[in-house]
């Protein structure tokens, strides 16, 4: 029988003990895509201030961190999408600009969208390799959209803003120095069924739930800010990419849908119906949450209503906290009471996707969920943590809070000012160690780390099995408890 040292045993019941993930919370403070000025904040789990950088604009939606060419926090970037002074189009998220800048708070580039056809709004994703792309609305007149099929536009403007994203390439050495290389535009992905004289958007609107059907939804309001009219159709509000599958997945609150697109394919890929990884072009590879949108189903399958803040579950944190999975915040779950939702896509190893029964794309259902006693109408997110548990942010409240996988809170903060907070992230510690893309403390090499991987460690360090090059957790060249300690804060997610 296995026996642990006594520091070891002391070491894992204090640990187990801790139900806060270790981690560091971005967030930044302000209006919905309002206010001249703001700051962003990066706090440790013990709500102290490790860093903060101060803006001319106030937030679009949330910040990202991005890990330099080497490891450690001076080597991190920050990228912040916030609102232009003077928008071409107005309505909740407006953005219009994104700054990066260094660990010290210097501006180091700076990047404007908004213009008589295109203006940022909301997010923006940012890539490995330090591109990131825009979400923006696209405008077009009335006119246009009854080719594409439409049936009515209605709104004051005349106007219907669809949506494109664009991949921007910064060059950091050049403060407003960009390149385009890469775009996506709703508008090469119509269907409908009014008629064929609207070519090439006819069709079968069930046939085709890889194409947005151009009737489905509302045009805009004339109750934007400011009173003034939009012509926003779908609001997309969060868009995120996973380097592994070179997918975006994005949420649009108007439509209550999730999208995935692949992201593999060139710009003239993107605006067609092939090309890319899964031959598909730009079309929708995966759409979930209300797939009455394509005529199929029953309003039992319609699960989404004014979602935000989709996003994968990274693939290197532990199966057991949904490695691979979406998670998302739910606005309006269950009458005035939003939701934070888990599902497991029905994705292939090749990156494809199933659709069940009544071509219908599944789940069925959520896998995991955490509702009641929070609420916001706008923005919000939620984010998994590698032990497991999910840190929420509920926008109009100001309150970042996490729970663990049977729903307990363990932690609570609201934010004492007269401000929302669109977005938190935590931040794991691996992150800023340069180690988030492996898996660290894989002793037995499943691409699992768990407790059997503590059991194994615990054994090498004791001599009854042989070391390998991964059982140095700490990279210290000796093998001894610490290994074992930090191999436990790894499994945690501490």
């Amino acid at each position: 029988m296995l026996k642990l040292p006594a520091i070891f045993l002391f070491s894992l019941s204090f640990l187990f003990s801790q139900d806060v993930s270790v981690g560091y919370t971005l967030y930044t403070p302000g209006g919905q895509g309002g206010g001249s000025s703001a700051t962003t904040y990066l706090k440790d789990e013990n709500w102290s201030t490790v860093n903060s950088w101060s803006h001319d604009c106030g937030p679009a939606s949330m910040p990202y961190l991005l890990l330099g060419d080497e490891p450690g926090f001076e080597n991190t970037l920050l990228y912040y999408p916030c609102k232009s002074s003077n928008p071409t189009m107005e309505a909740g998220g407006v953005g219009g600009q994104v700054k990066i800048y260094n660990w010290d708070g210097d501006l180091l580039w700076s990047y404007a969208l908004s213009n008589n056809d295109y203006q940022h709004h909301h997010d923006i994703a940012v890539l490995p390799n330090g591109n990131f792309i825009v979400v923006a609305w696209e405008r077009f007149y009335a006119s246009e959209w009854t080719q594409f099929g439409r049936s009515s536009v209605n709104n004051n403007l005349n106007q219907f803003w669809g949506t494109a994203f664009l991949e921007i390439e910064p060059d950091l050495s050049t403060p407003f120095e960009f390149d385009i290389v890469w775009e996506w535009h709703v508008t090469d992905h119509l269907v409908q069924d009014r008629g064929s004289q609207y070519v090439p958007t006819y069709g079968n609107i069930s046939d085709h739930p890889e194409l947005m059907d151009v009737n489905c939804g509302n045009v805009g309001s004339n109750g934007g800010p400011g009173g003034q009219a939009n012509g926003d159709w779908m609001h997309v509000n969060a868009i995120d990419y996973n380097a592994e599958l070179d997918q975006i997945v994005f949420s649009s609150r108007h439509q209550s849908e999730i999208y995935i697109i692949d992201h593999s394919t060139t710009t003239a890929e993107a605006a067609s119906h092939s090309g890319g990884t899964q031959g598909m072009g730009g079309d929708f590879i995966y759409r979930w949450g209300n797939p009455s949108n394509y005529d199929s189903g029953s309003n039992s399958n319609n699960i989404l209503n004014d979602q935000h803040g989709v996003n994968w579950i990274p693939s290197w944190y532990p199966e057991e906290a949904g490695a691979g999975n979406l998670i998302l915040y739910n606005n309006f779950h269950n009458n005035n009471s939003s939701a934070a939702l888990e599902i497991v896509t029905p994705v292939n190893s090749d990156g494809s996707y199933n659709m069940l029964s009544g071509d219908v794309y599944g789940p069925s259902s959520y896998t995991w969920i955490h509702t009641g006693g929070f609420f916001s109408p706008v923005q919000s997110g939620a984010f998994r943590m590698p032990n497991g548990n999910t840190v929420i942010s509920v926008a109009e409240d100001a309150t970042i809070f996490e729970v663990d996988q049977s729903g307990d809170e363990v932690f609570s903060y609201s934010y004492p000012g007269n401000a929302m907070i669109a977005r938190a992230q935590k931040y794991p510690p691996e992150f800023f160690d340069g180690i988030q893309g492996g898996l660290t403390g894989d002793i037995n090499d499943d691409d699992i780390v768990n407790i059997l991987d503590i059991i194994l460690l615990v054994n090498v360090v004791l001599g009854l099995s042989e070391a390998s090059s991964s059982s140095d957790i700490n990279e210290d060249g000796i093998l001894n408890i610490l290994d074992i300690v930090n191999l436990v804060n790894i499994v945690l997610g501490a």
